[in-house]
């Protein structure tokens, strides 16, 4: 294992895939995180794994699936399984979608063009990031699928309006507007690790990523610096004048900015707190998911973001009116422990576990998994009324 981090921003150190034992193949998402831990720098696994100030927000996303238990129906014909879906009218094999995640070349030297490769063999939509160490050039060419651009909107605006441009101009299908994020989370680890953010690829020639901030986070420091803390409401008109690519905004969870946001005609909300690295204590996204759902009424498609490791998480978002979840870091786990193959593999993992629980919980199609399915911990506080 390493203990200590590289010299340079980005890995200088060969990538080795973590070996296992004949029988120790990974048989679940978390037994990648294990791999992952034991193939990264510590410093790359805490800006992974880690989250905002106590974590609590962090741990919640995962934990808040655990009060949540399913209703199974039987005697269902359920032998045929199809968990095929249509997203903003592309047709994926599965309600997956690979989340936008930052710096994936930390993970892997390929970084984000083998989670695209990954993603496109699952037959499933990938979320590219802002940030990421590939450029949108480079991803779009990698292989041919459905992928959706993530945005930042930066003090520059220049920069971000070329960003989207690009993405359009490659073939993405879709905006995913960060709207959580006028500043950066306290992230302390990253804080104590002294973080460093790498020059990103899709930036040069137009700004550059370093900065100095020998007390802390240079990660945190650009960021601060960059990011634009006046983007509001009235900014939404702004961004549609310069594409027209669908605007989905990521980072919602109250019922207040759902309305707010289809009185301006976003396309498309993303429930989410941002895996835990913004505010701490928020709700766990998938506590926060139904307000939302309720607040659409079905006018627009709600994603879901946060927390996603069982097949059975999936399941229940989908139950809670989610038309499709996200998953960030256990892909990226993947990609650290066993690159490509390492995507592939939790992206499966997922998509044959939400077969199976479908396929015990009677329900042989998307359509059929409904509100029923599910008993959340509001339910048993209502029956005990």
């Amino acid at each position: 294992m390493i203990n200590e981090p590289p010299y340079s921003p980005l890995r200088s150190i060969p990538f080795k895939e973590t070996k296992v034992r004949m029988g120790d193949e990974p048989v679940n998402v978390k037994e990648y995180q294990e791999l992952a831990k034991q193939a990264l720098p510590k410093m790359y696994y805490d800006f992974f794994a880690g989250g905002s100030e106590d974590q609590h927000t962090l741990k919640e996303n995962v934990e808040a699936f655990q009060r949540i238990t399913l209703r199974p129906r039987v005697l269902v014909d359920v032998s045929k399984i199809d968990m095929s879906t249509t997203i903003l009218g592309y047709k994926t094999s599965a309600p997956i979608i690979v989340a936008p995640t930052s710096l994936h070349q930390l993970a892997h030297p390929q970084g984000e063009i083998l989670t695209a490769k990954a993603a496109a063999a699952c037959n499933v939509i990938m979320g590219l990031s802002f940030s990421s160490t590939c450029t949108i050039e480079e991803v779009a060419s990698s292989c041919n699928a459905v992928r959706f651009f993530q945005l930042y909107v930066y003090k520059r605006r220049d920069i971000s309006a070329l960003m989207v441009k690009r993405a359009e101009a490659n073939g993405f299908k879709a905006i995913l507007l960060t709207v959580d994020t006028p500043k950066m989370g306290h992230r302390e680890a990253d804080i104590k690790n002294k973080m460093i953010a790498p020059q990103l690829k899709n930036f040069e020639g137009l700004m550059s990523t370093t900065v100095d901030n020998s007390e802390g986070s240079n990660l945190e420091a650009f960021t601060s610096s960059s990011l634009d803390p006046s983007l509001s409401w009235k900014d939404i008109a702004w961004l549609k004048s310069i594409t027209q690519l669908p605007i989905l905004i990521k980072g919602v969870l109250t019922r207040e900015d759902v309305i707010k946001a289809m009185e301006i005609g976003v396309e498309g909300i993303i429930a989410s707190n941002h895996g835990g690295r913004q505010l701490d204590y928020v709700p766990a996204a998938i506590d926060a998911l139904e307000e939302v759902v309720l607040a659409v009424q079905g006018r627009i498609p709600v994603l879901f973001d946060g927390g996603i490791r069982r097949g059975t998480d999936v399941f229940k978002a989908l139950a809670l009116g989610a038309q499709a979840v996200m998953v960030g870091r256990p892909v990226l786990y993947g990609l650290a422990a066993k690159g490509e193959y390492g995507v592939k593999r939790v992206i499966e993992m997922l998509k044959d576990e939400l077969e199976l629980t479908m396929a015990l919980s009677g329900c042989p199609t998307l359509n059929d998994i409904t509100r029923n399915h599910v008993r959340t911990q509001i339910d048993d506080h209502h029956s005990r009324l």
